[in-house]
């Protein structure tokens, strides 16, 4: 019986943040109309569709408020940085692609570019990368001990479970490109926006 209830609980909850989310009014901003459209097209579990809704919602929140935030855009390849409804900068970013790596001795690595509403972790500049072994794997090359500086890229903005936000990596680094399933942007552009991001800013990846 309380195992039904919860679930009683956590659909009508799902179905109060869809209401809401889907509540037509005039004075709704073009964000809002996108995202409608965004979320009517995606085909999700009712377990994605709980975190899908909470990030959107939690987004809209934010276009009310005055607080610093990130918004990506997976499908117009966009970033944003924002204040409530004002867009402060906004640059192109490319998606690390969705993959799943296996070394020769049958480990593997799946990445899957990340969706929903994220606090900032944490952030790296003027580092020492130490090349992960999913790296050699994905490049047929044989696992050994390097680092390079600044091997992500001169700018890391760090997110949940080490998917990141990060600007281009150097000509030395193993790494060209986005790491899979995180995004690469501009170093102009986090260069500008680097001294305004904490480990209080709301990323919303959709």
């Amino acid at each position: 019986m309380g195992t039904f209830l919860f679930a009683r609980q956590q659909r009508e909850t799902i179905d109060d943040k869809s209401a809401l989310l889907f509540k037509r009014s005039e004075s709704s901003p073009e964000e809002l109309g996108r995202l409608r459209e965004q979320l009517a097209q995606t085909d999700l579990t009712r377990e994605q569709l709980g975190r899908e809704l909470d990030a959107r919602t939690d987004y809209l929140r934010a276009l009310q408020g005055s607080q610093f935030y990130i918004s990506i855009d997976t499908a117009r390849h966009k970033m944003q940085f924002r204040l409530g409804r004002d867009v402060v900068r906004e640059c192109d970013v490319v998606v690390g692609e969705q993959r799943t790596i296996k070394a020769s001795d049958g480990k593997t690595w799946t990445f899957v570019p990340l969706k929903g509403g994220f606090t900032v972790v944490g952030k790296e500049t003027d580092y020492d990368w130490t090349v992960p072994v999913w790296l050699y794997a994905m490049t047929g090359q044989p696992p050994r001990q390097q680092t390079v500086r600044n091997g992500l890229g001169k700018y890391v903005v760090v997110l949940r479970n080490n998917y990141v936000i990060h600007s281009p990596p150097p000509p030395d680094s193993p790494l060209q490109g986005p790491k899979p399933g995180s995004f690469l942007v501009p170093e102009a552009d986090l260069a500008a926006i680097w001294p305004r991001i904490s480990t209080e800013t709301r990323v919303y990846i959709f």
